[in-house]
C-alpha cells in the first residue's frame, strides 16, 4: 500500500513539524521526528476525517494525549485540509495563534480534545469513545449506521505513568469498548532520561490485565505493519485495542534517542544534519508537489467520500426516521427541547423543607424525561449523591442506551471521560461525587473551564454540616478555589428552588462548565417569588429580605445551608433595632458579570456593615464585605461528631453570629 511517496509525506511532517518549532524557537521535536511514521499511517490509512467539514458529526476522533507534540498535529491539520495555513503554522506558540503550544480544542478546527497534561487525552478518548457507543445506540436502525467511527488515542510513556491513565483505561476494558485504539508511541525515553529509571511495568501485561487488546510493532518506521496493527485493532470487537509502537525519540537528528531532543529545538546545524539523514532536500514549511498528492489522494479526497456517503446515508434516514433525525440535529447543535423544564415545580409551602441533593434528584428526574440526550454519572455515589436517572437502565457493553454511568471509584478519570462526551457533541450530561473529592478530578474540571465545555459536575455533602465523617471529608477551601477558577461557574443553592433555576443554568450553558454544591441536610423554602428566584440566581445574587430603613443599618450575605441562618439572624438583630438585608449570592460568577448599577444596588457601597456567612474559607468573600466588612466562615479544618455538634463548634448558629456582629460593627 506504501511506497517511497508515502515517506517523502512522513517526511514533509517532520519538516514541517520541526520547522515550527525552529522558527518558534520553542517546542518538542522529539515526538514529531519519532511518532510521524504512525500518524502518517493512521491519517492516510484509516482515519475518516474531512477537513471540509471540521464539525462533521460522524468523523473518526483522534486524540494526540502528548500534547506537547502539537506541532505534528498542527502539520497533520495542514496538509489534511483543515483550515490551518502555512501562515498559522509560522506562528506556532505564537500569541493569539491558531497554533499554541498544546493542542486547543475550542481555537483550532480538527483538534478534538484539549490536552497537554499528560493522561488527560486518554480519559477524554475514552470519553469520546463512550459518547459514540451511547449515540450509536440511540439513534442507528438495522439498515443505517449513521453513528459508527473510531476513536484513536496517540499516547506517550508519560501519559501512561500518570494515574488518571489508569483509572480511564480500566473504565475503557470494563465497559469493552472495542472501537477505541491507542497507538502508544514507545521510545524509552522521558524528559529527564530513560524511562527505565522511573517506570518499569509490563504495559502487555498491564493492558491485557485491563480488557485490552494488545499489540506490538517492534519497528515505528514500518508502515506497512503500523496499518496492519490499526486494521486488526478496528477487527476486534470485543475490547478496546493499545498498540505499542516501538520508535525512536528524535529520530534522524544527532540526538536521537536522548532526553535532550524531548523539549529542546534543534539548533540550525542539527536540523541541517537531520534533514540530510533523512534525505529530504526541500526548504522549510515546504510541501512538495509528490508529497502533496499522497495527501490530497490518501487522506482528503478519502475523507470527503466518507462524508459524501455519510450524508447520503443520512439523508435517506432523515425521511425514514424524521423524529430520530431531528433530535439526532437538535442534540448535536447543542440545543434543548422547548419547554424542557416545565415539570419542574416552585414551591411556596414555607413548612417544605429538603436537602438540596434531594431537589437536584428531582430535577434530574424531571429533566431527563423531556431531554432524551441527558445522561450523567457518579463516582460509586449514586445513593448519595441522589443523581441515578429512573428507570433509565445503566450504561454498559449490554446495554449502550443505558442512561447512568457507574464510573467507580475513579473521580479524575470521570471528570475528564465527562468532558470527552461533552467534546464528542450531542449531549448533556453531568458527573457527580462528594464536593471534597472534586480535589481529585481538580485538574479535569480545570480543562473543562478552559476549553469552554459546558460540564456539569454535581458534588454534593457540601460543607461541615455532613457531620461525622470529619474533616477528611468536609470541605473547606475547595469554595475559595473554585471560584478562583476562570470560566467556572460555582452556584450553591439555598434551597429547592435555588436548585431548580442552578439545574437550569447549567443545562443551557453553552461555554462555561457549572459545579453545583449540594447539602446533605434539610434547607427550608426561602420565601421569594418564582420571579425573583429565576432571576436572582441568574444573576447570582439578590435580595430575599429587605431592610425597612431607606439605608439598611447593614447586609447579610449567605449560601446555601446558611441563607436560613443569616434569615434568623435578621430577626434576632431587629429585636435591637438594628434592621439588615439579607442577600442571597449563588453564584459569585455570575453575579461579577452583572452591571455596575445592578451590583450597587444589591450591595450599596454606603453600606458599610457587610457581613457574609459561609461554611468554608473566608478568602472569597472581602471583595463583597469591602473593607469595613467581616466575613464569617471556616479557615482551619472541620472535625468528627454529630452535624449539629460541629455546626455550633464553628460558631454557625444565631447566637454566635449576632454576637459575632455586634463585636464587630457596634463596639
Amino acid at each position: 500500500m506504501f511506497n517511497k511517496s508515502d515517506q517523502l509525506a512522513v517526511d514533509t511532517l517532520r519538516s514541517l513539524s520541526i520547522s515550527q518549532i525552529n522558527r518558534a524557537n520553542s517546542g518538542h521535536p522529539g515526538l514529531p521526528l519519532g511518532a510521524a511514521p504512525m500518524v502518517y499511517a493512521l491519517w492516510a490509512g484509516h482515519l475518516n476525517i474531512d477537513g471540509s467539514h471540521p464539525d462533521w458529526s460522524n468523523q473518526d476522533r483522534f486524540v494526540l494525549s502528548a500534547g506537547h507534540g502539537s506541532a505534528l498535529l498542527y502539520s497533520l491539520l495542514h496538509v489534511s485540509g483543515f483550515d490551518i495555513s502555512i501562515e498559522d503554522l509560522k506562528k506556532f506558540r505564537q500569541l493569539n495563534s491558531r497554533t499554541p503550544g498544546h493542542p486547543e480544542s475550542h481555537i483550532t478546527a480538527g483538534v478534538h480534545a484539549t490536552t497537554g497534561p499528560l493522561g488527560q487525552g486518554i480519559s477524554e478518548a475514552v470519553g469520546l469513545a463512550t459518547a459514540e457507543a451511547h449515540a450509536a445506540a440511540l439513534y442507528n436502525r438495522e439498515e443505517f449506521d449513521i453513528v459508527n467511527h473510531y476513536t484513536y488515542v496517540l499516547c506517550g510513556d508519560g501519559d501512561l505513568m500518570e494515574g488518571i491513565s489508569y483509572e480511564a483505561c480500566s473504565f475503557a476494558g470494563h465497559q469493552k469498548l472495542e472501537k477505541l485504539i491507542m497507538l502508544y508511541d514507545s521510545n524509552d525515553i522521558s524528559l529527564d532520561g530513560a524511562v527505565s529509571d522511573s517506570f518499569s511495568e509490563d504495559i502487555k501485561l498491564r493492558f491485557e490485565s485491563q480488557g485490552w487488546h494488545y499489540q506490538l510493532v517492534q519497528d515505528g518506521t514500518n508502515l506497512e505493519e503500523i496499518y496492519n496493527a490499526i486494521e486488526s485493532a478496528k477487527n476486534e470487537d470485543e475490547k478496546p485495542s493499545i498498540i505499542e509502537i516501538k520508535t525512536t525519540i528524535g529520530f534522524g537528528s544527532p540526538l536521537a534517542g536522548s532526553h535532550k531532543v524531548h523539549g529542546n529545538p534543534l539548533s540550525k546545524e542539527q536540523w541541517q544534519d537531520t534533514k540530510k539523514e533523512l534525505g529530504y532536500h526541500y526548504e522549510d514549511f515546504d510541501v512538495p508537489k509528490e508529497a502533496e498528492e499522497r495527501f490530497k489522494s490518501n487522506i482528503r479526497e478519502r475523507g470527503s467520500r466518507e462524508y459524501e456517503n455519510w450524508k447520503l446515508q443520512f439523508d435517506l434516514y432523515s425521511k425514514k426516521y424524521p423524529a430520530l433525525a431531528n433530535q439526532y440535529i437538535q442534540s448535536i447543535k447543542g440545543e434543548l427541547p422547548d419547554n424542557y423544564d416545565k415539570n419542574l415545580t416552585f414551591i411556596t409551602d414555607s413548612n417544605y423543607a429538603e436537602a438540596s441533593r434531594d431537589s437536584i434528584n428531582k430535577a434530574i428526574q424531571n429533566v431527563a424525561n423531556t431531554i432524551p440526550w441527558l445522561w450523567g454519572g457518579s463516582a460509586d455515589l449514586f445513593s448519595s449523591n441522589k443523581t441515578y436517572i429512573e428507570g433509565a437502565g445503566d450504561f454498559k457493553p449490554t446495554n449502550r442506551s443505558g442512561k447512568n454511568i457507574w464510573y467507580g471509584v475513579r473521580e479524575f478519570a470521570m471528570a475528564g471521560i465527562s468532558n470527552g462526551i461533552i467534546l464528542y457533541g450531542g449531549s448533556k450530561t453531568f458527573l457527580s461525587t462528594f464536593f471534597i473529592f472534586s480535589d481529585y478530578a481538580k485538574n479535569a474540571i480545570r480543562i473543562a473551564a478552559l476549553s469552554k465545555l459546558p460540564n456539569i459536575f454535581i458534588l454534593t455533602h457540601d460543607s461541615i454540616a455532613l457531620g461525622p465523617d470529619g474533616p477528611t471529608h468536609q470541605p473547606i477551601e475547595q469554595f475559595a478555589q473554585f471560584r478562583a477558577m476562570p470560566n467556572l461557574n460555582v452556584i450553591r443553592p439555598a434551597d429547592v428552588n435555588e436548585t431548580n433555576v442552578a439545574f437550569k443554568i447549567a443545562l443551557e450553558s453553552k461555554e462555561t462548565p457549572t459545579m453545583i454544591a449540594l447539602s446533605r441536610q434539610p434547607l427550608p423554602i426561602i420565601k421569594s417569588t418564582k420571579e425573583e428566584v429565576e432571576n436572582g440566581v441568574r444573576n447570582g445574587a439578590y435580595i430575599v429580605s429587605e431592610s425597612k430603613k431607606i439605608i439598611p443599618d447593614g447586609i447579610l450575605i449567605a449560601t446555601g445551608s446558611e441563607l436560613t441562618l443569616a434569615l434568623k439572624v435578621k430577626e434576632k438583630l431587629c429585636e435591637q433595632d438594628i434592621d439588615v438585608r439579607v442577600v442571597s449570592m449563588p453564584s459569585t460568577y455570575l453575579f461579577d458579570q452583572q452591571s455596575h448599577e445592578y451590583k450597587e444596588a444589591v450591595l450599596p457601597k454606603d453600606v458599610s456593615n457587610k457581613m457574609s456567612i459561609e461554611m468554608g474559607s473566608t478568602m472569597p468573600w472581602y471583595k463583597y464585605v469591602g473593607k469595613k466588612g467581616y466575613t464569617y466562615g471556616i479557615d482551619t479544618f472541620g472535625t468528627s461528631g454529630p452535624a449539629d455538634e460541629v455546626i455550633e463548634k464553628y460558631g454557625f448558629t444565631v447566637e454566635k453570629v449576632v454576637s459575632k456582629y455586634l463585636e464587630v460593627f457596634y463596639k
